[in-house]
């Protein structure tokens, strides 16, 4: 090319500033409320909020917009602002909530305007002095050592029983007892979740395919006496795909009539309650605080509740 060719642009190929344009503003202290909770809630997706508490907090977003006014800029919020808005919430809205809803309404601005601090949007945060209001929901119920003993033995029985033996219950209950997982990941276990190709070590793998939901992945180790109900298992009930091939309302059926047998009658043996059972007794048993959030495969915001529940049921 000589010196005096022009320099051809190429006009097909969209341009690097033309991109930026289409990228929405970046945050700024005059940025709107509107704006900030369209960001947030792309931040929560991102960092794997739970379905239920992105569509509370969008909820709750939704109303501060309504009562504050959506264009109004960041820095225009005071925490006066907010308490005048919590006020609101509990007198002057024609329908207070409860002290549940309030509290989690309360930790809703806090995460929104923590965000916006910690990420350099707002010099302060005008939600940090609002006081946290405790709601008084009840404990979990937890099978106490001598009932957890019961439910084993009774869940061997069936395993054991020499006319009608079944290895189900026993697999279900020692499966929830040493791995804390929820109903839905159990239900979810596919046949190749368990891996017991090292028979002193076996796992199970939670898996979820949503990248939203990837921090809940995890392996959990067993206890090496679950490998051979699990083989029985395999010869009796033949799985296919996943590894209890039956609604979870049945794998419900199993516990409570385990449960039953054992003559536990003070809690329903359930999901829940075993899930709660072995998060205790791991706490207890001295796993660190990160590890057993991990483990149960809670975010660090809904590990706050847990833990303050985990520290009133072992009396700390």
């Amino acid at each position: 090319m000589s010196a005096q060719e022009p320099i051809q642009s190429n006009t097909d190929t969209p341009s690097q500033d033309a991109n930026e344009m289409d990228l929405p503003p970046p945050l700024r202290a005059d940025s709107s409320l509107t704006a900030a909770n369209a960001a947030f809630g792309e931040y929560m997706v991102r960092k794997g909020f739970s379905d239920n508490t992105i569509k509370a907090f969008r909820n709750d977003l939704k109303i501060l917009l309504g009562y504050l006014g959506p264009e109004t800029p960041l820095h225009q919020v005071s925490t006066r602002r907010l308490e005048e808005f919590l006020e609101w919430m509990q007198f002057g809205r024609g329908k207070p909530c409860s002290a549940k809803t309030l509290t989690r309404r309360i930790t809703t601005l806090k995460v929104f305007f923590g965000w916006l601090h910690g990420i350099g949007i707002l010099g302060t945060d005008p939600a940090e002095p609002v006081i946290q209001q405790s709601a008084r929901t009840p404990l979990p119920t937890i099978l106490r050592d001598a009932e957890v003993n019961r439910l084993v033995r009774a869940a061997q029985d069936y395993l054991w029983d020499r006319r009608r033996p079944d290895a189900r219950p026993y697999l279900l209950v020692s499966l929830l007892l040493q791995t804390g997982m929820k109903k839905a990941e159990c239900a979810n276990l596919l046949l190749s979740d368990l891996d017991v190709s090292d028979p002193q070590n076996p796992q199970a793998m939670i898996r979820y395919r949503e990248e939203r939901h990837a921090h809940k992945n995890r392996r959990l180790s067993l206890h090496p006496s679950i490998v051979p109900a699990f083989n029985q298992y395999q010869e009796q009930y033949k799985p296919d795909t996943y590894l209890f091939e039956c609604t979870p309302r049945n794998l419900e059926y199993v516990l409570e009539e385990s449960g039953e047998r054992a003559g536990i009658h003070s809690v329903q043996v359930g999901f829940e309650t075993l899930r709660w059972t072995s998060a205790v007794n791991d706490f207890r048993h001295g796993m660190p605080e990160e590890q057993l959030r991990q483990k149960m495969g809670l975010s660090k915001i809904s590990w706050r509740e847990t833990r303050e529940k985990i520290f009133a049921l072992t009396g700390r």
